[in-house]
């Protein structure tokens, strides 16, 4: 009767075929089976089709999926062509270990030996009609060059002569065609498809760690791709940012433009209705000018310190040397050029606020624009520190009222800490 499953000698697992095997050997390292005529069960689901092939596995897929209904198709079981399945697993893994000589013998030796063919032995025809010119037979000759390695005459005769007592010494020399291989004995077989299964399974390990390694070079390379794409978009949002603010500030000055031109026309209205001339006389305008000196000068007895409010300087003047070093990451060293100049024109103020020179910069200068001006953000910082822009736009001014002390140390401390702090910006 055809077998119709194999079963593990080790651990009584049925297999349905060749392929079975070989898994549960590579999974469980036996390597002793043997053909039996009882078919595997095979419980169908009639749900999802899933085979079953013993009652604990059909319970857990009862279980799992709420399936309860299962067909027993176990009699529809085909025979294991066990001979043919093998051969088809031998070149199987033949083609796998392609490149590994040892391995490939290994497959071979586990062959069946093929039918030796016997044939004559071949020698040098120029050496073998030599040695019959000198007297010795054609089978002498040929057996005398095919065991001496067709070396040389002299090794042909001096074979003769050590063997001239044997027998059969005549007798035409038959060889196999193909060298027969050895028989391996049931042990030899298991352990050379216990080695077979080892270097497969290091194959597969190797072939794997590859794989793995190539997909931690991907899993890397989209890394990188993604924060650089972030960054691109933070830098992206940053100039949509200061584009916005100043859009923000130019229409806030137009307003004021248009408040202040709204006021000269209400003005003018005013002394129309009071029968005085549009423009102000000389008088007046020296009135007017008295009365906001008088104002000023109020305001600065007061309390000097009204005008500014330190802690919200340092707020923004942080905010902005913060911008500034987002705004340029790959420029650091011209960064701190702008961060030391702006410091050392704030600390030339300090020092002496009443020299003019100290207090004034031009915009066109080159020097400024390469060091400073170069920076977007960097005139904003010094008109938070005091400085005003001319109308113009040509210069920056700061009065020698607006060369308040404190604001000056609280500036200077910021961008000391800009300069100093290897983690400024970064939070």
């Amino acid at each position: 009767m055809a077998a119709l499953s194999l079963t593990c000698k080790q651990c009584n697992a049925s297999l349905k075929s060749v392929k079975e095997a070989q898994d549960h050997g590579e999974a469980t390292g036996h390597s002793q089976f043997e053909e039996s005529t009882e078919p595997v069960l095979n419980l169908q689901c009639t749900v999802c089709g899933k085979p079953c092939r013993n009652q604990t596995e059909k319970d857990m897929h009862s279980r799992h999926t709420g399936h309860l209904e299962f067909q027993n198709k176990t009699d529809e079981a085909t025979a294991i062509h066990t001979e043919s399945e093998m051969q088809q697993a031998s070149e199987a893994m033949r083609e796998a270990l392609k490149g590994d000589s040892a391995a490939s013998a290994a497959v071979s030796d586990m062959d069946v030996d093929a039918a030796l063919e016997m044939v004559p032995a071949a020698v040098s025809t120029e050496l073998r009609q030599q040695l019959e010119d000198m007297g010795f037979s054609a089978n002498k000759a040929t057996r005398a060059l095919h065991f001496c390695g067709q070396e040389s005459l002299e090794a042909a005769v001096t074979w003769l002569a050590q063997h001239e007592e044997d027998a059969g010494l005549d007798e035409p020399l038959l060889i196999p065609k193909t060298q027969p291989k050895k028989k391996l004995t049931p042990e030899e077989a298991a352990q050379a498809a216990e080695d077979l299964r080892k270097k497969i399974k290091a194959k597969n390990q190797k072939e794997e760690a590859e794989l793995e390694k190539l997909r931690e070079k991907e899993r890397i390379r989209s890394g990188k791709e993604l924060l650089e794409a972030k960054r691109k978009e933070d830098d992206l949002k940053l100039k949509r940012n200061l584009e916005m603010r100043r859009i923000e500030k130019e229409e806030e000055q137009r307003a004021r433009d248009r408040i202040r031109v709204k006021l000269e026309e209400d003005r003018r209205a005013r002394r129309r209705k009071m029968g005085l001339p549009e423009e102000m006389t000389e008088e007046e305008k020296a009135q007017e000018a008295a009365a906001a000196a008088q104002k000023a000068e109020a305001a600065k007895k007061k309390g000097s310190f009204v005008t500014v409010k330190p802690v919200s300087v340092a707020e923004k003047l942080r905010a902005k040397l913060v911008e500034i070093k987002k705004s340029h990451p790959d420029n650091s060293a011209g960064v701190t050029t702008c961060f030391q100049t702006m410091q050392k024109y704030l600390a030339n103020i300090y020092k002496d606020p009443s020299q003019d020179k100290f207090r004034n910069i031009r915009l066109s200068n080159p020097a400024f624009q390469q060091r400073v001006g170069a920076f977007a953000g960097s005139i904003e910082a010094l008109e938070l520190c005091g400085f005003k822009k001319s109308a113009d736009g040509d210069s920056l001014s700061m009065s020698q009222q607006d060369a308040q002390p404190e604001v000056l140390t609280i500036a200077g401390s910021e961008l000391n800490n800009a300069l100093n702090n290897p983690f400024f910006g970064m939070l």
